[in-house]
């Protein structure tokens, strides 16, 4: 994992970076990664962020 995603970073975030992922709706898990969805931009789990953005149902 990349120094930026974890650490001091990840603390500044609202709930350390962690929710339910809008994808996979796994809860628990570190919202860190952007995909562009049409003209929004979700953040979504380190699993979900190698699916094509077509595919993620948001």
């Amino acid at each position: 994992m990349a120094k930026n995603n974890r650490g001091a970073e990840v603390k500044k975030l609202p709930n350390q970076g962690r929710g339910e992922c809008p994808s996979c709706h796994r809860t628990g898990v570190k919202l860190l990664y952007e995909v562009k969805i049409g003209d929004k931009t979700i953040m979504v789990c380190k699993t979900c962020k190698g699916i094509p953005a077509e595919k993620i149902k948001a």
